[in-house]
């Protein structure tokens, strides 16, 4: 590893734990003392950082409160997804690609629980994660409509019901991957979140799997 390679690391790093440190801050003191008493003074007083510094991570308050939603994983993995080929399931490849995407911020246990928590206090952000978590839907829908084109290009002729197909594929898997999160969680982290979206999506593809009846 070269020295830049290494600082660059060591500076991801630092991002991640004071954008970490920023949610936690957030959360601990509204689940503490309530929305309307915390300001991001307080905030950044218990992050150990200053509000400027805040506001290079977050518009608000209540943006750290939400919290960031999944990101895809870099285009080398989502091409191999896309490639993969149509005798290669497809529901076990969103999978694998939304288990390379659980990074730290997302299996981290006593950040996502304290967020549960607040959110239930709060119901008011629920919409406000709903609307980030949707961005994110657009994303994989657009990759899962690259895949379904790349094995079947006759797909891309009609491209409304190509959206239309995509779109129900990835709310299918917007299921499985909530199932995976709701029992990694209620695990506290017992197995790693990427082993567990696997497994939930291996189990959906189990569910969806035509069922052979027996002759004679």
């Amino acid at each position: 590893m070269t020295i830049d390679a290494a600082h660059s690391g060591l500076r991801e790093r630092k991002r991640l734990a004071t954008r970490r440190a920023i949610q936690f801050a957030a959360l601990s003191l509204v689940a503490e003392k309530g929305l309307d008493t915390v300001t991001i003074d307080e905030i950044s007083n218990v992050a150990d950082i200053s509000p400027r510094t805040f506001f290079n991570y977050f518009a608000s308050k209540e943006a750290a409160i939400v919290g960031d939603a999944p990101e895809l994983p870099g285009e080398g993995a989502v091409a191999r997804f896309v490639a993969a080929g149509p005798s290669s399931s497809l529901l076990e490849g969103i999978g694998d690609l939304l288990a390379e995407s659980s990074d730290v911020s997302s299996t981290d246990t006593d950040l996502l629980l304290l967020r549960r928590g607040v959110l239930k206090q709060h119901p008011q952000f629920v919409a406000l994660r709903m609307a980030a978590m949707r961005a994110f839907e657009d994303q994989l829908a657009d990759v899962v409509a690259r895949r379904l084109v790349a094995d079947q290009p006759a797909l891309a002729a009609d491209p409304a019901a190509l959206a239309d197909k995509a779109r129900l594929i990835t709310l299918v898997a917007f299921g499985a991957m909530k199932h995976a999160w709701s029992c990694w969680a209620d695990n506290e982290g017992g197995v790693a979140l990427a082993d567990r979206l696997r497994a939930s999506f291996g189990q959906l593809g189990s569910i969806l799997a035509p069922t052979r009846v027996p002759v004679g």
